[in-house]
């Protein structure tokens, strides 16, 4: 009897080691635990960086940290845009299993001011380190919720995600705060205003003129009155509504408290060197963990004096060296401080770059490279493929290169590694810990599958078959580009996900990365022998990753993603929201 509980014990336990979470191949390194310097880029496309091919851009500090670390060739966000991106980075998982995603064609939070974001339950990397003992820090952008209910409950705000320290954009960088011809929110509600009140003023005309020709007795002269004044609001509205998005939404906050609103574009970059600096030399006797998330490179391409008109891209060129100066920067202050050694730095992208940033004749989007489509595209390469390096003097091999599927999420299980916490057992993480592929001791990323959404919608899959090396892509889902023949969904901000604007493909499309990264060439059974195999091998692994999927709330969708002017922040009294405490500090 004794004899049978005992290998039903090691039955139990090789089951368990079979289904749970996989241990890292090696234990975490000798010797202290590292400082952790993560930089994400907005909106950059991984065509823009030297070291992934681009020769007429200059990103010399990008390039050196992978000169003298690992790049990864084959690193993917877990979504198209900002918010899922980032959640799926933060947590490890993705953005369905936390709700951070529509099923109504809202992308990201809207507002500053709605419901939605982050919700409290979920763990971040901040969280665990924090717990381990690590200084927690974010400067730049955040574009995860800010509160629920009120305005100061700050229920998703980054110091209740495992930040002791935050400065920067609450909402995120776009072009409204400038005021561009290009705008996301801006010109939709101006044209909105135009025409209601157009219809308000066309209603009072013909009221006034029914009663002054006795033609229309019923109605009072006091419902003239009123519509009139609410055709004048909604004329002031439309005339202040780019005013009143800069104030709601272009703020900077540090904690808990408004610094700057509306922020003063022009004088963010330095504000932001100057935090990061701060941080790390009162954080230098360690550990620390610092995630600088650049407003760089999204529009308005917000660029000083210095750097405009230096590159042969325009703005958006202009932006991205701006962008890989500040990364020098900071990486000095690493050397000047001793701490690059001791320190593992990371270096990203949120997605890919925005093709249909088009405005005139002038592009103000990135470039993806070979990558087909781009920012917004569920499934093709361009919105999803981005840089990955990391750099760590002494632990990690320099130069090295690694063609292997890696994801965002990877980040959460390597640094909770790296902190010596333990990756939470309660819910499903998505994220492999990188650290033995990084070294060199394992040969493949323990990434089989990858699912590819776009909002709450699966749209592609890639399965990596090791023993052959080929990564194959599955679509089930894209979108249509508009005009027939084009790369992208031009005279809209992004492609659909769902909708008459998407085909669905019956069989799938199939395509063999490792021959085709660029997408170009559709596989059938007539040209690949292992057509049936792959596409019944990829549907039995998607079926098998939704079994695990439970339903939460969509935290995008308009219930939680419609602004409510009972959340707005404001340093001053409703809707007179104006200050500058940098410059009182200054």
């Amino acid at each position: 009897m004794l004899r049978l509980e005992h290998s039903w014990s090691w039955l139990a336990l090789a089951v368990a080691a079979l289904l749970g979470p996989k241990p890292s191949a090696c234990g975490p390194p000798p010797g202290p635990r590292p400082n952790i310097l993560l930089l994400m880029a907005d909106d950059l496309g991984i065509g823009d960086v030297g070291c992934y091919g681009n020769s007429t851009l200059r990103t010399p500090n990008i390039d050196r940290l992978a000169a003298d670390g690992v790049r990864l060739t084959q690193h993917l966000a877990a979504a198209p845009v900002c918010t899922p991106s980032r959640a799926a980075f933060l947590t490890g998982r993705y953005p369905l299993r936390s709700g951070m995603v529509s099923s109504q064609g809202l992308r990201v939070l809207q507002w500053t001011a709605v419901s939605g974001g982050l919700p409290p339950s979920e763990i971040t990397f901040a969280k665990i380190l924090k717990a381990k003992g690590y200084t927690t820090g974010l400067v730049g952008k955040w574009h995860l919720g800010l509160s629920c209910a009120s305005p100061d409950d700050h229920c998703h705000h980054p110091l209740n995600h495992g930040f002791d320290h935050f400065y920067g954009m609450p909402f995120s960088m776009m072009a409204d705060c400038e005021r561009w011809g290009l705008s996301e929110k801006r010109a939709v509600l101006e044209r909105r205003l135009d025409v209601c009140s157009q219809l308000v003023a066309l209603a009072t005309l013909t009221l006034t003129i029914g009663k002054l020709t006795r033609l229309i007795l019923a109605a009072s002269w006091t419902l003239v009155i009123w519509s009139t004044v609410v055709c004048l609001l909604l004329f002031a509205t439309s005339c202040l509504v780019g005013a009143l998005i800069e104030h709601a939404d272009c703020f900077l906050m540090r904690n808990h408290s408004i610094a700057q609103q509306p922020m003063r574009s022009q004088k963010t970059m330095p504000l932001i060197l100057r935090e990061v600096s701060s941080f790390i030399k009162r954080n230098k006797q360690g550990p620390f963990l610092l995630f600088v998330s650049f407003l760089h490179v999204h529009t308005p391409l917000v660029t000083t004096e210095n750097f405009r008109g230096r590159s042969a891209h325009g703005l958006y060129g202009d932006n991205t060296e701006e962008m890989d100066w500040m990364v020098g920067q900071i990486l000095e202050t690493l050397d000047t401080e001793g701490l690059t050694n001791s320190t593992l730095v990371y270096f990203t992208s949120d997605h890919g770059g925005s093709l249909e940033a088009q405005f005139g004749n002038n592009q103000y989007g990135g470039w993806n490279g070979v990558y087909k489509g781009g920012k917004g595209m569920g499934g093709w390469e361009g919105g999803i493929r981005v840089p990955g390096i990391f750099r760590w003097p002494g632990v990690l091999p320099a130069g090295r290169v690694i063609h292997e599927p890696t994801s965002l999420m990877d980040v959460f299980p390597t640094l909770v590694h790296l902190a010596g916490g333990q990756v939470p057992q309660d819910r499903v993480v998505d994220g492999r810990d990188l650290l033995a592929l990084l070294q060199g001791t394992a040969r493949h990323s323990d990434h089989e599958f990858l699912m590819h959404y776009c909002e709450s919608f699966l749209h592609a899959a890639r399965w990596h078959q090791r023993d052959r090396g080929a990564v194959w892509k599955v679509h089930f889902a894209t979108p249509v580009f508009q005009p027939d023949g084009a790369g992208a969904c031009y005279g809209q901000a992004v492609c659909p996900c769902s909708g008459d604007k998407v085909t669905h493909h019956i069989p799938p499309l199939l395509f063999d990365l490792s021959r085709d990264p660029s997408e170009a060439h559709a596989l059938t059974p007539d040209t690949e022998p292992s057509f049936h195999v792959v596409v019944e091998t990829v549907a039995r692994a998607v079926e098998a990753h939704r079994r695990t999927l439970s339903p939460v709330p969509l935290q995008l969708d308009a219930a939680d993603n419609t602004w409510k002017p009972w959340l707005q922040p404001c340093c001053g009294r409703f809707p007179f929201c104006w200050c500058d405490r940098d410059a009182d500090s200054r």
